[in-house]
């Protein structure tokens, strides 16, 4: 098959590449502006991929890259809850333009599917746990606001174009290639940042916030599995267990063998109190279910951290 990934040089889309390099015709676009081009360079040396620098807001672009493709793995966004508040339009630009222009392209290219990457942000602070896809959304940054915009996009396209459109809600994905450097990482990458190199971690608010962190790997296959499948629509992609940031702190001190008091500070500004996942819809959508727990994909983090940080 042939596959467009967009962001495929960032954290998430450069391990779906790499999954997906050996079997399928694969093209990588991204305009380097998150996602770094050492994420895919040994794939790129090796002649396995193509790649092309450009953004999902060139829809000239798009439509000359998407030609003769089976199918669209939309990863390419401006991430981050609190980029988002800070400048709201370039977020909107990034991920709602990007993927208006990325469904124009593939419906004009006669692609068969897109699958999108959105959020668990759409949730917002719904107190009911777990979060079902059949919940109201109730979005508290522009961030999950451009992932709410999207879905509906791939909705509308789907009902009026017959453009099969899959959107996977994410929940807290960590793993190798995430950036401790951005003053954006998520938390896995700063804890271990911080913990590797013997610094005390940094936890926002109290730490009793919970999360349903998910292993980068188990997002990869949500990729494939719901690509090659029949299925449509929003589907939550995590592992359905909670962690509180707290614990999550511990556990990692415990895997690398560390014990360093955390700091606290403020809440950010949209953050969400607590989330967790009902994955049932996927599971039965396509056949999702995760391989790696917490646990397992943190052992795998850290020791592609520890070769990385501290080489």
């Amino acid at each position: 098959m042939k596959y467009i990934i967009t962001g495929g040089a960032g954290f998430i889309g450069s391990n779906l590449t790499e999954e997906l390099a050996d079997a399928h015709d694969l093209i990588v676009l991204d305009n380097l502006s998150t996602g770094h081009i050492e994420n895919i360079e040994p794939l790129l040396n090796e002649g396995r991929i193509s790649f092309v620098q450009g953004s999902v807001t060139d829809l000239p672009l798009l439509q000359r890259v998407f030609a003769g493709a089976d199918g669209v793995f939309h990863q390419a966004a401006l991430p981050s809850v609190q980029r988002s508040v800070e400048n709201p339009m370039a977020t909107h630009e990034a991920n709602v333009t990007g993927t208006l222009n990325v469904l124009i392209a593939a419906r004009d290219c006669g692609v068969r599917k897109v699958v999108m990457a959105s959020s668990s942000s759409v949730y917002g602070n719904t107190p009911v746990l777990p979060k079902r896809e059949d919940m109201v959304p109730a979005p508290l940054s522009p961030y999950a606001v451009s992932k709410l915009a999207d879905e509906h996009y791939c909705r509308v396209f789907s009902d009026l174009y017959g453009l099969s459109t899959v959107c996977l809600r994410y929940f807290n994905v960590f793993g190798p290639r995430q950036d401790p450097n951005s003053q954006y990482a998520a938390v896995i990458p700063h804890f271990l940042a911080w913990i590797l190199n013997r610094q005390p971690p940094v936890i926002d608010g109290d730490g009793e916030q919970t999360r349903d962190f998910t292993y980068v790997k188990n997002v990869v296959q949500a990729n494939i599995k719901s690509m090659q499948s029949d299925a449509q629509g929003a589907f939550n992609i995590a592992c359905g267990e909670r962690t509180s940031i707290n614990a999550l702190a511990r556990t990692i001190m415990d895997l690398t063998g560390t014990d360093i008091e955390p700091i606290h500070r403020e809440r950010r500004a949209g953050d969400v109190r607590d989330s967790l996942a009902d994955i049932t819809r996927a599971r039965e959508a396509f056949g999702y279910d995760p391989v790696y727990s917490l646990e397992e994909g943190l052992e795998e983090t850290i020791r592609w951290f520890s070769a990385t940080l501290l080489r």
